[in-house]
């Protein structure tokens, strides 16, 4: 028998090539062990990424933690009511008037990151406190009421309200007419701040339609809207406080006898009872009845 020569050449080639995948094993395994220290985070890089960053994708879960993991994601929030919306609201006349002239636009943070209740309960709270009596002659005294549920404070509803009638160029520029709040007894008229529906059932006793959109005057009772007291309109964009002055000076305007005016000239002052949430006709925004200098600002009378 012949016996068969030994290859020492060819046996070291097998040895080394015996290590090479016991090295290539084991790197295989050490990676895969990485990997799952991690988290089996993988970072993807498509052909079409080129120039951009890197994208780590997730760890995929297995088919036992898809079933008994819940959703923790919140679903879509409601969109704010954010546009203070350039309607051409009806503004009625008398003394019960639907309007959205106020004043507050630069003060308000911008759109409401909650939606605006569109109704309430229709009961309402007093601000507490009063203030001394401005103006001559014997005050009117009112109250300021916040509808419960809307998460505006009364008072600051009442200190607006106070600093607007109290101004010079106000109501008290008649030389007659004089104002103080109260928060109990007798009164002369209520200012109530009230979601849509609430305003347009106040309104509708007075035979007005206010579409849940607009203010009004109407039986002793200031109605002034949520939306335009947040909101104010697409003439007031930057100055919402100045709108509210504009609703408080428009409605008890009504209270007090005046009737709807219109722009008397193009870049004039609109006047205070000019219907401005429909447009302002070539005049400038103005919230206030008078000027600095006493004079009533005004225009031709419309319905």
């Amino acid at each position: 028998m012949t016996a068969h020569k030994r290859n020492p050449t060819g046996n070291r080639r097998r040895k080394r090539s015996e290590r090479s995948v016991k090295s290539q094993l084991t790197g295989g395994l050490a990676a895969l062990a990485a990997f799952a220290a991690v988290g089996g985070a993988v970072v993807a890089w498509l052909p079409s990424d080129a120039g951009r960053t890197s994208v780590a994708l997730p760890p995929v879960e297995s088919p036992a933690a898809q079933r008994t993991t819940g959703s923790t994601e919140p679903g879509p929030e409601p969109e704010a009511d954010s546009d203070p919306d350039s309607d051409s609201d009806s503004d009625s006349d008398s003394d019960s008037d639907s309007d959205s002239d106020s004043e507050e636009s630069s003060a308000s943070p911008g759109p409401s990151t909650t939606p605006l209740p569109q109704s309430g309960p229709g009961t309402f709270v007093t601000a507490p406190g009063g203030s001394g009596r401005v103006g001559k002659g014997t005050p009117l005294r009112y109250r300021v009421e916040v509808e419960k549920g809307i998460t505006i404070s009364p008072e600051d509803v009442a200190e607006q309200v106070e600093r607007t009638l109290a101004d010079p160029r106000g109501w008290t520029a008649d030389g007659h007419s004089a104002f103080q709040r109260v928060s109990s007894g007798p009164t002369d008229f209520r200012i109530r701040l009230a979601t849509p529906a609430t305003v347009d059932k106040f309104c509708a006793e007075g035979g007005l339609d206010t579409g849940g959109k607009v203010n009004c005057s109407v039986n002793h009772n200031v109605m002034v809207n949520l939306r335009r007291w947040v909101l104010a309109t697409e003439f007031y964009p930057k100055d919402v406080v100045g709108y509210r002055s504009l609703i408080i000076n428009h409605e008890v305007g009504h209270f007090l006898g005046h009737g709807h005016v219109t722009c008397p000239g193009k870049g004039q002052p609109a006047p205070a009872m000019m219907q401005q949430i429909k447009g302002l006709l070539g005049c400038v925004p103005n919230v206030w009845p008078y000027d600095s200098d006493g004079r009533l600002l005004t225009g031709p009378s419309v319905p």
